[in-house]
């Protein structure tokens, strides 16, 4: 079963430096038929303007992941990281018993556009670890590259692909797994369903997914496996 979650649906704040829509339900936006799927809390697509970010605040017992699309996110936290996030990278935060950290936009003229997502832990309480990868872009190109998995303290997995005009690329399930799929750009057929960016499935009872680049740009999609 493939049920469809249309970017215009989503949840939308506009804050004036902060532009964010929202898969589930999140801070002022809440609706009951999309509180998450399965460990999936939230995925927050965010822009926030030059020279504005999120101040320094609190997590615990969630898994958190920073994907960044275009411009860069300055992190710091509490155990002594600081770093500059960009494109073709991947940010892991595993919040545990807490953990203080602020994201910020350093650039004095560009936006920075991310997702941000949080995973329900499998256990909580753990000590807090923080992780951050980059990776040739070519590693995503045409195939399915792994994001994030066996250091999520959870049995999920997050992969990213970019599929150039006319071309596919398929995903099989597990027995018992369970899949998001988001749009991140361009357009796609998912099993025969057409996506647009922002758009996004949810996807339950399915051995494969076949992934259609239906544009005449790139697409980009992010893929989680979830039990």
């Amino acid at each position: 079963m493939i049920q469809v979650r249309k970017s215009g649906e989503r949840g939308h704040a506009q804050h004036g430096w902060l532009d964010s829509h929202h898969s589930f339900s999140f801070a002022d936006y809440y609706d009951p038929k999309h509180m998450g799927f399965r460990s999936l809390r939230v995925i927050n697509e965010d822009r926030v303007a030059p020279g504005h970010g999120f101040p320094m605040h609190g997590h615990r017992d969630m898994e958190i992941l920073s994907y960044v699309i275009s411009g860069a996110l300055a992190h710091k936290d509490n155990m002594g990281n600081e770093h500059m996030l960009g494109p073709n990278e991947i940010q892991r935060m595993s919040a545990g018993s807490g953990i203080m950290h602020s994201e910020f936009n350093p650039s004095r003229t560009e936006p920075v556009h991310f997702f941000q997502i949080w995973i329900e832990p499998a256990s909580t309480g753990t000590r807090p670890d923080y992780e951050q990868v980059r990776f040739d872009p070519s590693e995503k190109k045409g195939k399915w590259m792994l994001l994030a998995g066996p250091r999520i303290n959870q049995d999920a997995k997050l992969f990213v692909t970019e599929l150039t005009s006319g071309k596919e690329l398929a995903y099989d399930f597990e027995p018992g797994r369970h899949g998001w799929l988001q749009i991140i750009k361009g357009s796609a057929k998912v099993n025969g369903t057409r996506l647009e960016t922002g758009d996004a499935v949810a996807v339950s009872a399915e051995r494969t997914l076949l992934l259609a680049a239906a544009g005449t740009e790139v697409t980009e999609v992010m893929l989680f496996d979830l039990a």
